[in-house]
């Protein structure tokens, strides 16, 4: 288990009280001391998440695109437009991989 600090943030070493013979933890340089009482400790956190960007831009993605002629690939949709943008999402020297959307039943897909 590790546990920090609370005043300096450094992590605290584990060691008999020279006092009383508890096991503490120590800070290695301040003069923070926590003494450990029962056999047993438990530290538990709940750790926050941090929000995760999607790559492809997320919900903005679609707004502000160009339209291009494209036969959509779903089976039974007829839509014959569909809102593009590319991306150089592989090496320099591969072509940039289009992605599409179309515009009559939303289904998406790419080209390389």
């Amino acid at each position: 288990m590790l546990s920090f600090c609370p005043s300096c943030s450094n992590m605290l070493m584990i060691s008999p009280s020279e006092e009383d013979g508890m096991n503490s933890f120590h800070c290695s340089t301040c003069p923070y001391e926590f003494k450990i009482q029962g056999l047993q400790m438990f530290d538990r956190k709940k750790l926050n998440r941090k929000e995760v960007d999607d790559v492809l831009g997320g919900e903005g993605t679609w707004d502000n695109v160009d339209q291009t002629a494209v036969n959509c690939q779903k089976e039974g949709c007829s839509g014959d437009k569909a809102y593009f943008f590319q991306l150089q999402i592989r090496s320099a020297d591969e072509p940039m991989t289009t992605f599409y959307k179309c515009t009559k039943c939303g289904h998406r897909w790419k080209e390389n």
